[in-house]
């Protein structure tokens, strides 16, 4: 299995660079602590288990309304690749399983 997210900034059409993301196992544990890349991507983040995970997004910089976003999701077969993605602005976020 792997895993990846992209976060987009609405706002402005533009990729969220050096934004904090944090993935968590449904326990509260952190599995790890990354920032996006310049397009907004973390490509390879730690596969995790079958199970509940989170992820945290540190969105303070762009939301002065959200500061984190935390997406929690199912794993429910570890052979796959999980793409999680985050559009988000000022007042607004959404996210769905991307591919």
């Amino acid at each position: 299995m792997s895993l990846s997210t992209h976060v987009l900034n609405a706002a402005t059409g533009r990729p969220a660079e050096g934004l904090a993301v944090r993935l968590e196992a449904a326990g509260g544990e952190v599995l790890v602590e990354a920032r996006t890349d310049a397009d907004g991507r973390i490509k390879d983040l730690p596969a995790p288990e079958a199970g509940v995970h989170r992820l945290i997004f540190d969105t303070g910089e762009i939301s002065p309304f959200y500061p984190t976003v935390t997406i929690e999701f199912r794993v429910t077969d570890p052979a796959e690749h999980y793409h999680v993605p985050l559009l988000l602005s000022p007042y607004s976020f959404s996210t769905y399983r991307g591919s």
